[in-house]
């Protein structure tokens, strides 16, 4: 009877073991301003098969995204974000659906100072 119990047991904990193997959590820095840009992020990333958590901070920009994989990669993720308004580190959203999020999501699309720049530097 001990031996049927340590059977089940242990058949369980691997098999539990095997829901997790694929998880993996990645940051992502995605522009947005407010709330509802944290509504809108959160919602189309948990919308996408495989993912299991997404959490966006509006203070440091940063989509914290738990998924499976097997099932999705940071890519998907990305190109998923962009295609509802907000840029990300490989995708930028397409001007037309930037210009129609709400006011308060209009966030700094400037681009960042170049690293060619040959300010301050003497050749």
């Amino acid at each position: 009877m001990k031996t049927k119990i340590l059977s089940l047991a242990a058949l369980f904990m691997m098999g539990t073991l095997s829901v997790f193997a694929g998880n993996k959590t990645e940051k992502i820095k995605v522009k947005g301003n407010c709330g509802m840009c944290e509504s809108r992020i959160e919602k189309t990333v948990k919308g996408i098969d495989g993912v299991s958590k997404a959490d966006w901070n509006k203070d440091t920009k940063i989509l914290e995204v738990t998924f499976d994989d097997a099932k999705t990669t940071s890519d998907k993720i990305e190109i998923a974000v962009a295609k509802v308004g907000h840029d990300t580190p490989h995708h930028k959203a397409d001007d037309k659906v930037y210009e129609k999020l709400p006011a308060c999501c209009h966030y700094d699309r400037t681009a960042e100072k170049s690293e060619e720049s040959h300010e301050g530097h003497m050749h």
